[in-house]
Formats: C-alpha cells, structure tokens, sequence
C-alpha cells in the first residue's frame, strides 16, 4: 500500500488533532494515529478513548488500507522537513517507510485492528452554529471550570439548549460565568456537560469566523464537524448544580469601572498579596476605589486608588485577585459594572458594552477578609 502527501499539508492537519493524544496512556496504541486509505482520499484518527478527532485530507492513492503509525516519531519528523511531496510505503507486516527528495525514514507500524472504534452516532439531535459562536462561549466560560475531580459536574461546562438560544455556565464554587447567545435554533430544550479537554481542543482547532459547524448529541456523546475536522466526545454522566439559586436577583450598589484600569491595578496589588488566598480588598467610597493586598507573614503590602462611577452605600469587600483578572479579561468591553450588596454576598460582574445577540454575567464569591 503507497500513498503521496505533501508534506506541510499533513502536517497542518495532524497538529489539529495531537493534542487528544494523551502523556500517560492506559493502552500503547493510543499514542499512534490511525491512517485510513481510501482512493485520493486519507482519514486520520486520534484518540483517548474519551475524545475522538479525526482530519480528510487529499492525497495520491490508488490502493486503500489503514495502519497505526507512532504519533510522536511521525509529528517531530514532519516539524523538520521543508514542504515536499512524501510517499507512504506500507508493507503487509505494517512496516512504515517514508521517502521525501533527498532521504528514508523507517517506522514500525501496528495493527489497525487493535485501535479502539469509535463512538456510533445513534439517535442524535442535530442543529448549526457559527464557529465564532462556539468559540465565544469556550473562551467566555473555560477558564472558570473547576479541576477538582470529586466534583465531576463541574469539570465541564454546561451547555442548556433552548429553542432560540444557548446558555453556558462553568463554576467551580468559588466564581460562576453565565454566557448566553440568542440567534442559535436548536431542535429542543436539553441540557448536556462537556468536559474541558474537548473544548480545549475545539478552541485551538475551529477558526474566529463566520463559518457553518454542524453540532450534534445524544445522551451519551458530542459530536461536532467543521470542514475537514471531526471531534467527538463523551459528555460528562453527572447533575450540574443548580446555578440559578446562586445569581443574586437584587445587587444594589453598582460600580462602573474601566476594565484595562481596574485589571492592572489588581495585577499590581495583587503582587503583595498572600499567595495561597490572593485576596485584595476593595474599599468603594463616593467615586472612589482602593485596593489593598497585604501579606504579613512576609510584611508585604500594596496599595493603589483610583477613581470610579459609584451609586451606593460605602463599602468594604475581599476578592480572590486571580479570580478577578481572569474574569475581566474574558471580555472586551471598556467598561464594567460591578454589582455588589454586602460584604459577605456574591458581587456580579457585567461588561458594559455587549453584542445585541449576547449576555454575559460573571460571579465571584468574597473571601473573608481579617
């Protein structure tokens, strides 16, 4: 069996897909690509056996058949060669040998047989939206999803199905992000979570545009397609927790802020801050805001003022800085609006300027400040 393949061209396509493959794998053949051949026609396949994404690719073929090649070996290999055509060389024993313009290269292949199938995509639900869509929602709401795996429900993020929009909410108890986008038609009200290394994965493969990517699930898996790019997943088998009860209905005193300002004061103040808390201290009086972080095991301390838009009683709230800076940085918009009613009840962050199409809520519980 022989094949012809440029060689950046495969490239470009497996770094897509390498990332599913995993560091310490249960089962050796999960650190091979499965090559399937088909006339002119080339399918590669990675695997955890949680995730699955698979790349077509054009290629010069007249024979089909499929091997496992060593992912690693074949990946730092094509990272060093110039664009050439290279050709594939299959013997029956599964012996890989790879002939570009002025070398050889040999591999030894596996067994086809033993790589593990894929999920069926039996009974699913199908609807489209735009990469950029998906896109937003990832970025908008990973960075909050816990990594603490005895709470599985919240190492993914929740994707509720309405029929005119999306809801995705990521928590992992100490903060909560909320993002809605309205102009998506799915077929039914559902509710599904998908684990973070999927959409880690979505994040760097799908591109910030307009295009068209078809989505669908049933109650088991994901599946999402996007030009020559497949992933499929396992969703998370767990109840998320009930997220409503936790958003403040009535926040009384609100703070508008410039958000660039307000994140480089806490990326300075935060700096003097006890490492293991982070916590700094807004103190909000008249137009006023000032923060403070101390920490006195080392007799470190940082304080900065700067002025604000405020409509409420003074007062004086701890945060988790990281928490903060990582909230303000998922969105763009110049302003924000902090909502807050007491010191020791959850204050909601909003950006100011948002899409017509969009909603993005964020909470962060207050530490105790002593």
């Amino acid at each position: 069996m022989k094949f012809i393949v440029s060689s950046s061209a495969l490239l470009k396509q497996l770094q897509q897909i390498n990332g599913v493959i995993g560091s310490n794998n249960v089962l050796p053949i999960l650190e091979d690509f499965l090559f399937e051949i088909e006339t002119n026609k080339l399918t590669v396949v990675a695997t955890d056996l949680e995730t699955v994404m698979k790349i077509h690719l054009d290629i010069e073929a007249k024979d089909s058949g499929r091997v496992c090649i060593p992912a690693k070996i074949l990946m730092d290999s094509l990272k060093n060669l110039p664009n050439q055509p290279l050709t594939f060389d299959i013997d029956k024993n599964f012996g890989i040998e790879i002939t570009s313009d002025n070398g050889k290269y040999k591999v030894m292949g596996e067994n086809p047989d033993n790589f593990p199938k894929e999920p069926p995509a039996d009974e699913t639900s199908a609807f489209t939206m735009t990469s950029h869509a998906l896109l937003t929602a990832i970025n908008k709401t990973i960075f909050a999803v816990s990594n603490d795996d005895l709470r599985p429900a919240m190492t993914g993020v929740f994707f509720e199905l309405e029929k005119n929009g999306i809801t995705a909410v990521a928590t992992d108890a100490h903060r909560l992000v909320r993002y809605k986008i309205k102009d998506v038609q799915c077929p039914r009200t559902d509710n599904f979570i998908v684990p973070k290394k999927p959409l880690n994965l979505l994040k760097s493969s799908l591109p910030d545009n307009e295009d068209e990517i078809a989505v669908s699930y049933n109650s088991n898996h994901l599946f999402v397609t996007h030009g020559t790019v497949e992933l499929s997943c396992r969703l998370l088998d767990a109840r998320f927790p009930d997220y409503k009860v936790v958003i403040p209905a009535d926040n009384p005193y609100r703070m508008t802020i410039s958000r660039q300002d307000f994140q480089s004061a806490l990326r300075r103040v935060s700096i003097f801050s006890n490492k293991s808390t982070n916590l700094v201290t807004l103190s909000i009086s008249g137009s006023e805001l000032q923060l403070l972080a101390q920490d006195v095991d080392f007799s470190f301390e940082g304080n900065e003022r700067m002025s604000c838009q405020y409509d409420g009683e003074d007062i004086t709230i701890s945060f988790n800085a990281r928490f903060l800076i990582e909230m303000l940085g998922s969105t763009d918009s110049d302003e924000v609006r902090v909502e807050l009613s007491t010191p020791t009840k959850a204050g909601l962050i909003k950006p100011v300027e948002q899409e017509d199409n969009e909603d993005l809520l964020m909470l962060a519980m207050p530490l105790m400040s002593n």
